[in-house]
């Protein structure tokens, strides 16, 4: 079980695409990291569930509801490896010991409450706590896995985010997400914006993308019951321009989330999202209009 080079594995090559835009011409990076819909059989042979029941982890075509924003002048990265085979938005190296052959390293964050729920780096369950494996994996499979998917991910993340910067003279990432439609809490919501309350992006960020999406009709909260997870914590920096900003969107909206298809509501859903981006870009232009960026 521990001897299959994930690495190598031709289905998971390449771990991800940065789909590019024609012309650079905005701060804004996109990345949908839980998009990944790839299983290849060595995995599917590790696992008791069904493919159907392994993607109800996905947030399955949140890469194909952004891919317009593309069109602004803003890059997007997609992972192709499934989050159930591995999610890049939890520490490295924050590893589950109940579903491990073997003990992790010490300095493995083994006490977190994702851990606790079964949704480590290399997750135990999937979203409706199923759990995934026939039997524990050896600790050389799950620590190999991080180092072939989880460093690159958030080193190319880091990259386009330098780059950003480098030109505009700040980045702002928008990490994109969905969330099941069950979660919704205290009433119906439609969307959750999450800044770590602040922590990882300027307030006026997130009032544009509320605002624009408010304006279509959608109800959304600030970060409840999504604050924002690994992702934006380890790439939003406002005191250096680097802000990160996670949006989590309810399946309800586009997609039947038992079969996992698409609704027709999906294509209004992308138009909204690619107006929060545009709204978004249009504010960039009012705080920066003076400088760097309008030479841009």
């Amino acid at each position: 079980m521990g001897d299959h080079d994930w690495a190598a594995d031709p289905q998971l090559q390449p771990p991800f695409k940065v789909v590019e835009p024609r012309v650079l011409s905005t701060p804004l990076v996109f990345d949908s990291p839980h998009s990944g819909s790839r299983y290849p059989p060595g995995f599917l042979a590790l696992s008791r569930l069904d493919p159907l029941a392994l993607r109800r982890s996905e947030d399955a075509f949140v890469d194909e509801l952004f891919l317009p924003c593309v069109g602004l002048g803003a890059p997007l990265l997609r992972a192709h490896f499934p989050r159930a085979f591995l999610d890049v938005n939890r520490e490295p190296f924050e590893l589950d010991p109940q579903m491990l052959d073997g003990a992790p390293p010490e300095h493995a964050n083994t006490r977190s409450l994702r851990v606790a729920a079964g949704l480590g780096v290399i997750p135990r369950v999937v979203a409706d706590a199923q759990p995934i494996y026939k039997a524990c994996i050896p600790v050389a499979d799950a620590l190999a896995r991080v180092a072939a998917f989880h460093g690159p991910y958030h080193e190319r993340l880091a990259g386009l985010m330098a780059r950003a910067r480098a030109r505009f003279g700040l980045a702002i990432l928008v990490d994109c997400h969905s969330m099941p439609s069950t979660l919704a809490e205290n009433g119906p919501l439609d969307v959750v914006l999450g800044d770590r309350f602040g922590a990882s992006a300027a307030g006026w960020i997130v009032d544009a993308l509320e605002s624009a999406l408010l304006a279509r009709g959608y109800r959304v909260r600030r970060n409840k019951p999504y604050a924002g997870g690994h992702i934006v914590e380890r790439h939003g920096a406002p005191a250096r321009a680097q802000h990160a900003v996670q949006i989590e969107i309810n399946r309800a909206l586009y997609m039947d989330e038992r079969a996992i298809v698409k609704t027709e509501r999906a294509a209004a859903l992308s138009e909204a999202l690619l107006a929060a981006a545009e709204a978004l870009v249009g504010r960039v232009v009012e705080e920066f209009g003076g400088g760097r960026l309008a030479a841009e």
